[in-house]
Protein backbone atom coordinates (compact mmCIF):
# COMPACT_ATOMS: atom_id res chain seq x y z
CA UNK A 1 0.00 0.00 0.00
CA UNK A 2 1.41 3.10 -0.98
CA UNK A 3 2.06 6.11 0.98
CA UNK A 4 -0.63 9.34 -0.17
CA UNK A 5 -0.74 12.50 0.83
CA UNK A 6 -3.40 11.86 3.18
CA UNK A 7 -1.04 10.05 5.49
CA UNK A 8 1.23 13.01 5.53
CA UNK A 9 -1.15 15.43 6.25
CA UNK A 10 -2.74 13.14 9.02
CA UNK A 11 0.61 12.88 10.40
CA UNK A 12 1.24 16.81 10.25
CA UNK A 13 -2.34 16.77 11.84
CA UNK A 14 -1.06 15.00 14.89
CA UNK A 15 2.07 16.53 15.60
CA UNK A 16 0.33 19.86 15.76
CA UNK A 17 -1.99 18.97 17.90
CA UNK A 18 0.66 17.57 20.27
CA UNK A 19 2.33 20.80 19.74
CA UNK A 20 -0.84 22.61 20.48
CA UNK A 21 -1.04 20.46 23.57
CA UNK A 22 2.07 21.30 24.84
CA UNK A 23 1.82 24.79 24.61
CA UNK A 24 -1.46 25.08 26.58
CA UNK A 25 -0.85 22.77 29.30
CA UNK A 26 3.05 22.77 30.20
CA UNK A 27 4.27 25.32 32.56
CA UNK A 28 8.07 24.80 31.72
CA UNK A 29 9.01 27.51 29.43
CA UNK A 30 11.97 25.28 27.46
CA UNK A 31 9.06 22.52 26.77
CA UNK A 32 6.51 25.06 25.42
CA UNK A 33 9.82 26.12 22.68
CA UNK A 34 10.09 22.69 22.08
CA UNK A 35 5.94 22.22 21.17
CA UNK A 36 6.21 25.11 19.12
CA UNK A 37 9.02 23.74 17.93
CA UNK A 38 7.12 20.39 17.05
CA UNK A 39 4.30 23.04 15.58
CA UNK A 40 6.49 24.68 13.11
CA UNK A 41 8.15 21.03 12.08
CA UNK A 42 4.81 19.98 11.44
CA UNK A 43 3.79 22.88 9.13
CA UNK A 44 7.17 22.20 7.51
CA UNK A 45 6.15 18.53 7.22
CA UNK A 46 2.31 19.84 5.31
CA UNK A 47 4.57 22.23 2.86
CA UNK A 48 6.89 19.58 1.33
CA UNK A 49 4.29 16.56 1.18
CA UNK A 50 1.76 19.44 -0.79
CA UNK A 51 5.08 20.14 -2.60
CA UNK A 52 6.17 16.98 -3.92
CA UNK A 53 2.19 16.32 -4.35
CA UNK A 54 2.08 19.17 -6.80
CA UNK A 55 5.31 18.24 -8.24
CA UNK A 56 6.60 22.04 -7.41
CA UNK A 57 9.47 23.52 -5.70
CA UNK A 58 7.40 26.50 -4.03
CA UNK A 59 6.59 24.56 -0.90
CA UNK A 60 10.41 22.75 0.01
CA UNK A 61 12.25 26.59 -0.66
CA UNK A 62 9.47 27.89 1.76
CA UNK A 63 10.50 25.20 4.47
CA UNK A 64 14.07 26.78 4.41
CA UNK A 65 12.58 29.86 5.43
CA UNK A 66 10.61 28.16 7.94
CA UNK A 67 13.31 26.77 9.44
CA UNK A 68 15.85 29.83 9.25
CA UNK A 69 13.04 31.76 10.99
CA UNK A 70 12.75 28.39 13.60
CA UNK A 71 16.42 28.68 14.39
CA UNK A 72 15.93 32.30 14.80
CA UNK A 73 13.30 31.81 17.43
CA UNK A 74 14.98 28.89 19.26
CA UNK A 75 18.36 30.93 19.50
CA UNK A 76 16.23 34.22 21.35
CA UNK A 77 14.35 32.01 23.22
CA UNK A 78 17.00 30.15 25.12
CA UNK A 79 18.18 32.96 25.21
CA UNK A 80 15.70 34.42 27.15
CA UNK A 81 15.06 31.52 28.88
CA UNK A 82 18.57 31.73 30.47
CA UNK A 83 18.23 35.13 31.23
CA UNK A 84 14.86 34.61 32.95
CA UNK A 85 16.37 31.51 35.02
CA UNK A 86 19.63 33.96 36.23
CA UNK A 87 17.38 36.31 37.44
CA UNK A 88 14.30 34.68 39.17
CA UNK A 89 15.84 30.49 39.28
CA UNK A 90 13.11 28.93 37.82
CA UNK A 91 11.86 28.71 34.30
CA UNK A 92 8.22 28.00 35.66
CA UNK A 93 5.98 30.15 33.42
CA UNK A 94 3.80 30.40 35.96
CA UNK A 95 6.38 31.88 39.05
CA UNK A 96 7.47 34.82 36.23
CA UNK A 97 5.58 37.71 36.47
CA UNK A 98 8.21 40.54 35.39
CA UNK A 99 5.34 41.90 33.46
CA UNK A 100 3.38 42.45 36.95
CA UNK A 101 3.24 46.05 38.40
Amino acid sequence: MPVTLDYYLLLSAVLFTIGVVGVLTRRNAIVVFMCIELMLNSVNLTLVAFSAYLGDITGQVLVFFVMAVAAAEAAVGLAIVISLFRNKQTVNIDKINILKW
